[in-house]
């Protein structure tokens, strides 16, 4: 439910509406085209927030870009957060998590959940239904508009991601958070991550090669 801001300061809510995919994810936004709409949208926020003074407001750090940065986030783009129509991306939801950082960490996290870049038990559970991954995230950085050198980065970004993913539900569950307990119940418990690190490293070259 995003929030306009009038000429005048005062706040307006707007509904979106249309669809917003669930686990197990319909065929539709799984497509290609789900893809780069998504892409496509996230690359407009990033414009858009890019213009934001985020120094003068305060952040959560849960999901933060560990480096920092001065361009407003989401840092939480999954399929439940946006809403589609007609099987094009229209608008995000959920921006709990936003805050100052890299577009390419923003887009990193993105691609990891939606390419998705995930081991085969954990992504089926979810309801994908992927043969080539690699490809699909060739397709993200081509419609980002990614140049050579930061696909790069992009890579070294998912390396450090697969390896401290886990910290965050850690946190959730150890505070309690029930949702996060149901979900890491039904994921394998925490070795799902070790589980995705693994596949991650016995798979990275394929995603190198399709980037270069």
């Amino acid at each position: 439910m995003p929030v306009e801001i009038k000429s005048d300061g005062r706040e307006r809510l707007r509904f979106l509406h249309g669809d917003v995919p669930i686990p197990p994810y319909p065929g539709w936004a799984q497509s290609n085209r789900a893809l780069i709409s998504i892409t496509t949208l996230l690359l407009e926020f990033h414009r858009a927030s890019a213009l934001v003074a985020s120094h003068l407001q305060t952040w959560s750090d849960e999901l933060a870009d560990p480096l920092g940065g001065t361009v407003v986030c989401h840092n939480d783009v999954c399929l439940e957060n946006v809403v589609f129509r007609d099987g094009v991306a229209i608008g995000l939801l959920d921006f709990d998590f936003a805050a100052p950082g890299r577009p390419l960490y923003d887009l990193a996290q993105f691609a990891r959940m939606c390419v998705p870049i995930d081991d085969e038990l954990s992504a089926e559970r979810l309801g994908w239904n992927i043969s080539d991954n690699p490809a699909r995230l060739r397709t993200v950085t081509d419609a980002y508009g990614l140049a050579a050198e930061a696909r790069h980065d992009l890579i070294d970004i998912l390396d450090r991601s697969m390896n401290r993913g886990q910290d965050f539900v850690r946190r959730r569950v150890a505070a309690g958070d029930s949702n996060f307990i149901r979900m890491l119940e039904e994921m394998g418990g925490i070795e799902r991550y070790e589980r995705r690190r693994r596949w991650w490293e016995s798979r990275r070259t394929e995603f190198v090669a399709a980037l270069t």
